[in-house]
C-alpha cells in the first residue's frame, strides 16, 4: 500500500445524508473510510453499529477501516468483517487476549490493527508489533470528535517507527484525533502513513479540496 493515506472519519459525516457523504468520499482523493464504533462503556460516547455499517458496505467503494472503541471487541470482529470491514483495529487497553484477537481478524481475511490511547506507552506493543498490519496512535482521548491534538503524539510516532523497523514489521502507522491542515504535513514527515480526519474534512467549505490539501 502507498503511504500518505487520508481516512475521513464517518463519525463527522451528516447522518441525515450519509449516502451523499459516502458518495462524496468515493469521488474524492480520500483513500480509506474510517468507521469509529463506540459502545458507551470503553469510551463515554455511543456512536453506531451494524445498521450504519450496512449502509457503508452498500455504498463505499474504497477500503473500509473500522476502529472498535468497545469492550470485548473479539465478540464482534467477525460480524464487522461480514459487514464489509477490510481492516479492524482493537484497543490494546480493551483486549485481554490481543494476540489471539489479531490472528482471528487476519484468519477471517481482514487486516488487523492495534490502537493505543494517549497514555499507553509504545513499548507495550513489543510482543505484537510483528503480527499487526497497523498501529493506530490516538492523538486525543477516544470518545468524542473535535478534540485538541496531543503534542506528545510526535514522540510516539518516532518510537513506533523504531519498534516497527527493529522488528522487521510491515505495520503502517495511523494517527486519529485533532488532525487538520495545520499538522498533517508534519505528521507525515514524522513517520505517519495514514491520517484520520473528521471535523477537518466534513466541516470544511470544500471537503474534497481539504482532502487534497491534507495529502500535500
Amino acid at each position: 500500500m502507498k503511504t500518505k493515506l487520508i481516512a475521513p472519519s464517518l463519525l463527522s459525516a451528516d447522518f441525515g445524508n450519509l449516502q451523499r457523504d459516502i458518495e462524496m468520499l468515493n469521488n474524492s482523493q480520500a483513500d480509506w473510510f474510517h468507521v469509529d464504533v463506540m459502545d458507551g462503556r470503553f469510551v463515554p460516547n455511543i456512536s453506531f453499529g451494524f445498521p450504519v455499517m450496512k449502509t457503508v458496505q452498500q455504498h463505499a467503494k474504497k477500503f473500509v477501516d473500522v476502529h472498535l472503541m468497545i469492550v470485548e471487541p473479539e465478540k464482534y470482529v467477525e460480524e464487522f468483517i461480514n459487514h464489509g470491514a477490510d481492516l479492524v483495529s482493537v484497543h490494546y487497553e480493551a483486549c485481554t487476549h490481543l494476540h489471539r484477537t489479531i490472528h482471528h481478524i487476519q484468519s477471517l481475511g481482514a487486516k488487523a490493527g492495534v490502537v493505543l490511547n494517549p497514555s499507553t506507552p509504545v513499548l507495550m506493543l513489543e510482543d505484537i508489533i510483528a503480527d499487526v498490519d497497523l498501529v493506530l496512535l490516538m492523538s486525543v482521548n477516544p470518545g468524542f470528535g473535535g478534540q485538541k491534538f496531543i503534542e506528545n503524539t510526535y514522540k510516539k510516532i518516532a518510537e513506533t517507527k523504531d519498534l516497527i523497523l527493529s522488528n522487521n514489521s510491515t505495520a503502517l502507522i495511523q494517527i486519529d484525533g485533532g488532525v487538520n491542515l495545520d499538522n498533517a504535513a508534519k505528521l507525515f514527515e514524522a513517520g505517519a502513513d495514514v491520517l484520520v480526519a473528521g471535523n477537518a474534512v466534513f466541516s470544511a467549505e470544500s471537503p474534497e479540496r481539504t482532502i487534497e490539501l491534507l495529502k500535500i
